[in-house]
């Protein structure tokens, strides 16, 4: 079934940077920094959380229906989503507004720092879930990061129309205040956030971590290399909390996306029906494949080779209960 996956669309400006950022700051002078860094290195890549959550989907044979804002500059993108099994036809699309740009620079320890503008996605509220929920016959929607108070109303949409949704604060926890982030996770079926997010989550809103998993049915921590954390699980792992370790990788090349390609994996084997260990170790091995590429959407899904590798993080077992659900 259809899953929507609401959030920004953009063009990624991704740059490498031949150091390390901490060597460059000087603590003591933090509050005036001004700092250029000399980069070796430019991609323009095909970016945003929606469209990389979707490219996910869609390797693993899923049916994503991209939803967000763009401007009038999306239609190479939008052919190429659409070439790859996006579903593009509900973006809004802006006529005054061009779309999102991420620049990001990476330095050597894959420290980065990022710069969002938001362009078409402040359009994101004048779209709704409901007739795009309606025309696709989905079964899921996905918050994930875009306009602030377009992510507060559709979640809210959500809860009033009895949809399930997951909430995916993601980036946007950094501009949200606390009432409009405990307003996105009221009734999430799934909530999303790495480490670092949760705690900042807790700050924001007052709440402890009992009390945020109180609001959602299922909490998904990404910790890293220290893999993932899947509380609310019913009755698999220990006390309804499952632990996955990251899947192994051949190299690291650039971070940028992992997030977005562990979601899109997770929530597609969630769909597929496998468990929750299952799920996050698709989910963890697709991220694994984006952080050993430069770009977001530039791994394939190959079937035997996705398999091995599965067998070679999880064992034979895993591979041999997932892999009949990409053929």
């Amino acid at each position: 079934m259809a899953i929507l996956v609401a959030g920004s669309i953009a063009t990624d400006h991704l740059m490498h940077f031949p150091g390390k950022f901490a060597d460059q700051l000087l603590a003591e002078h933090l509050h005036k920094v001004s700092l250029s860094f000399l980069v070796d290195e430019l991609e323009i890549k095909r970016g945003g959380v929606a469209p990389n959550i979707c490219y996910a989907m869609a390797q693993l044979g899923g049916a994503p229906v991209l939803v967000g804002a763009v401007g009038e500059d999306f239609g190479e993108y939008r052919d190429f989503l659409t070439a790859h099994g996006v579903d593009c036809k509900h973006v809004h699309v802006s006529s005054v507004r061009h779309t999102a740009r991420f620049v990001c620079t990476t330095d050597t320890e894959l420290n980065q720092i990022g710069s969002f503008y938001a362009g078409a996605m402040a359009e994101s509220s004048e779209f709704a879930i409901g007739p795009i929920w309606d025309a696709t016959g989905a079964s899921l929607a996905v918050i994930s990061a875009y306009d602030p108070a377009a992510m507060v109303m559709h979640s809210k949409e959500c809860r009033d129309r009895g949809l399930r949704f997951v909430a995916d604060p993601s980036q946007q926890i950094t501009r949200m205040e606390g009432p409009e982030l405990r307003q996105l996770i009221e009734g999430a079926d799934l909530l999303f956030t790495n480490d670092y997010e949760r705690e900042l989550l807790e700050s924001k809103t007052g709440y402890s971590t009992a009390d945020i998993d109180a609001q959602v049915a299922t909490r998904v921590t990404t910790l890293g290399s220290k893999g993932v954390e899947i509380v609310g699980a019913g009755d698999e792992g220990d006390g309804g909390t499952v632990h996955v370790p990251v899947a192994k990788e051949r190299r690291k090349a650039d971070p940028t996306g992992v997030g977005d390609a562990f979601r899109g994996g997770f929530l597609t084997a969630r769909e597929w029906g496998l468990s929750w260990e299952r799920s996050a170790q698709v989910g963890s091995l697709l991220a694994t494949m984006v952080l050993e590429s430069v770009g977001t959407q530039e791994y394939v899904v190959a079937t035997a080779e996705f398999g091995a590798r599965l067998a070679e993080s999880y064992g034979d077992e895993a591979a041999a209960e997932i892999v009949p659900y990409l053929a």
